[in-house]
């Protein structure tokens, strides 16, 4: 793959990546297709720069990332899922799990108690702080991939982006962080179309001895 097509590809999926988070049809689809497109095109950069860091920090975070979804998902079940069963039988006493009885049957907050809200809120702030942790971390590798790539093309608005989507990252506890993280890939989408075109690699020609001579 040359490196305009790789520009191309690279720019398109971080585009596919911003419009894969406003909440439209498909938008689910649409983001992992960039998200695809946008790996490709840092792991062809990986190899015409012969920097590595680019396409592995960026793998690295998207590793990171779904195994901290899967964590965060497993504390949810075992904490928060599990707490709320707790409750909804204080709240509901004779209720016999099953959820569709629920919309007959009327609470009795007589029977809530500290000891039956606490466990919870509590699993609730646990999943909080470790998909928030995870994020963060998210962001730290696939900066450093960004940087990575700023320092080859001398496209400093990757650098840029990617400071955006770091500090985005650390303010995903308000709502205002994910808006920064959103806004971080458009910006990266306009870095790569900003992309000079690169001269392709030409390995150097191999000295090669001359003949020996030869004498009669």
């Amino acid at each position: 793959m040359n490196a305009e097509t790789t520009k191309i590809m690279g720019g398109i999926g971080s585009l596919l990546m911003f419009i894969g988070a406003i909440p439209i049809r498909f938008a689910s689809i649409i983001s992992f297709v960039g998200l695809i497109l946008l790996l490709v095109a840092l792991y062809s950069y990986a190899g015409i720069y012969r920097e590595r860091g680019i396409f592995n920090n960026f793998l690295y975070g998207i590793l990171i990332g779904i195994v901290g979804a899967v964590v965060a998902a497993g504390v949810a079940i075992a904490t928060v899922l599990a707490s709320l069963m707790t409750l909804l039988y204080a709240l509901y006493p004779g209720w016999n799990g099953d959820w569709m009885a629920l919309s007959g049957m009327t609470p009795d907050i007589s029977n809530i108690t500290p000891g039956n809200i606490l466990p919870l809120v509590g699993g609730l702030i646990l999943v909080i702080v470790i998909a928030w942790v995870v994020i963060i971390v998210v962001a730290i590798f696939m900066r450093r991939s960004f940087n990575a790539l700023a320092a080859k093309t001398n496209v400093n608005l990757f650098s840029t982006a990617a400071l955006i989507l770091l500090i985005g990252a650390f303010l995903t506890i308000l709502a205002v962080g994910f808006l920064l993280i959103w806004i971080s890939f458009l910006l990266i989408a306009i870095a790569f179309f900003k992309m000079k075109p690169q001269p392709e690699y030409t390995a150097p020609p191999v000295a090669t001895a001359p003949p020996a001579s030869t004498t009669a």
